[in-house]
Order: C-alpha cells, then structure tokens, then sequence
C-alpha cells in the first residue's frame, strides 16, 4: 500500500506532538507513506490531485473540515474520468476546530481506531460521497454551503484575530446572534421556489453538521445522491435558532422549509451582495445569487461498515 499523509499544522490547537503521534501510527499500517504539511492554502488540494495522478491507494488527511474539503476536492477533480480502481481512497483524521466530516464518517471513534479499521483490512470499506458545486465560484463543498447566520458568523470570526481555536467561532456565533438581520431572499429548488421572503439562513449539502455542533441538515445522507436544503426564515430569531440547531429540533418549526434536491439557487432580492459560505470558506465579491449542484458519488471515503452507527 502507498499512502500520503497530509498534515495541517495551523489547524485545531496547533500541537505537533498529535500530528508526530498519528503520523506513527500511520507509518505502521501503510509500508510506503509519504507526509507533507500544508504551508499555504489550496495546498492539500494540489497534493491530493497528485496523489491521484501517481496512483498512491489511501490518502490521509490530519486537520479540521477546511483541510478535508481541500483533500477532498482535490481528489474529486483529479479523480474524474478515471476507474473507480484505480482512485485513492481518503480517510480523515479530527486534528481541526469542528471536524464535522470525521463525525459524520466516524461518529465517537477515537482516531487511532478509525484509523485501524480504515487501513488494517485487506477488503477497506468505501463510501462514495457526495460533493456539492457551486457554479458561480467553481467550488467545490464537501459539508455544506450557504448564506444567512452561518455566513455572517464567519465574517465575524474573520475579524477575531486575538481568539483561536473552537472559541473563535464560538465567540463569534455568540456575537453575531445579537447584532443579526435577516435579508430579503428567494430559494429555489430543482425549478420550484421554496420559499420567498425574509432570511435567517440557508444551508445546503451532503453533511448533517456544521461548526462540529450545529445539526443543520438532520436527515441528510453523504452518499444518497442528492442534497438536503434547509431555509429559516426571518420570523425565527438568531437566537431562538442558534438553541434549536444543537440536536436538529428546528426542523418542522414554523418559517422553516426542509427539501431535498438536485440544484438549489440561493437569491438576495435586494439588489446587495449576498454572503455566502462553503465548508467555512467566504466567498468574496457583489454576487447576488449562487447556484449549487450536487456531484452524486464523486469521492471514495474509508469507512467503517455500516450497522447503524456512523453516517
């Protein structure tokens, strides 16, 4: 077996001594692995798509769900056209603030476990995943995208340069909750408008979780080919809405609308700019609207047998 171990060392707490610990446990599973550590953005991407071009079998990815979605991305893209064979395989590892990804492929597992069950067997388990693109930016989410709270959330935490770590976002959340408007908006659904009107938040994707704590997409499957949308309308505050998304109990409240679908459109109807986010990453620009598609089963994931535990 040929592996790649992708390492982000600004992720989570920032502790080399984890990133030294897994790497060993690594190199006892995978005889040929190679480890890099990320040093600028879009790199997990770019050694990801090489891996595919150098037929390694299992990439490894020790970071948060911003490093993931760049692996996975990668692997995507590159991994298009080719045999199902012949495409490495990820496994994700909770080194980041929210790990939500790893919650959903792992649920509880300890990660030196995940990893054993992952990379001991000589029949792996995969599951092909869905990914979610977003056309106006050529982007690719692995967890969820959307506008509202979450979006403005971010904005926040971008500006919180004394804050690290799960508290930055915390804190934001927190901050943004009580200074929140909703915008005029429109969301669209495979070509039926699903709601129109004030907005606290829309998320759509493959993902149930967000931020590692916020159930958005309750009932939503990563590899069911089709993606989950969940609009909140205006009448629901921030704050009422920030309690509810902790176990999923938001959904079938009043003002919320839950569908599931191939293609979304997300408008402000204002004539501003619309925020937008995916898997935590800002969009820039004076966009007003963004169109998401689903990739049904464009990623091979590692994960455990299913028996109704994680995913």
């Amino acid at each position: 077996m040929r592996g790649v171990l992708i390492a982000n060392p600004l992720a989570g707490t920032r502790e080399q001594r984890r990133i030294d610990e897994a790497v060993a446990h690594c190199e006892r599973l995978v005889p040929h692995l190679d480890v890099v550590h990320t040093d600028h953005p879009g790199h997990a991407e770019e050694v990801a798509a090489e891996a595919v071009a150098t037929n390694v079998d299992t990439v490894v990815v020790l970071g948060g769900d911003g490093t993931t979605r760049e692996a996975a991305s990668g692997l995507a893209r590159s991994g298009t056209g080719r045999s199902p064979g012949r495409r490495p395989a990820m496994v994700n590892l909770p080194f980041g603030t929210g790990n939500s990804f790893y919650q959903e492929i792992w649920a509880d597992m300890p990660w030196r476990r995940a990893l054993d069950t992952a990379l001991s067997g000589s029949r792996p388990h995969l599951r092909w995943v869905d990914m979610a693109r977003i056309r106006e930016a050529d982007a690719l989410a692995l967890l969820g995208a959307g506008s509202g709270l979450v979006a403005e959330a971010l904005k926040t935490a971008y500006r919180m340069l004394e804050v690290q770590g799960r508290d930055r976002y915390q804190q934001a959340v927190a901050r943004t909750v009580g200074e929140f408007t909703p915008y005029p908006g429109r969301v669209t659904v495979d070509g039926e408008v699903v709601h129109e009107g004030s907005v606290t938040l829309v998320n759509v994707g493959g993902g149930r979780y967000r931020g590692g704590q916020f159930k958005l997409l309750p009932h939503s499957v990563i590899d069911d080919g089709v993606l989950d949308v969940c609009v909140v309308g205006g009448e629901m505050g921030a704050q009422e809405l920030a309690g509810l998304t902790r176990d999923g109990r938001h959904v079938g409240v009043h003002g919320v609308v839950y569908r599931r679908g191939t293609t979304f459109l997300i408008e402000r109807t204002d004539g501003e700019p619309l925020s937008f986010e995916h898997d935590g990453e800002l969009l820039t620009g004076d966009a007003q609207r963004y169109t998401v598609d689903v990739l049904p089963g464009i990623l091979p994931v590692l994960a455990p047998r299913r028996t109704g535990g994680a995913g």
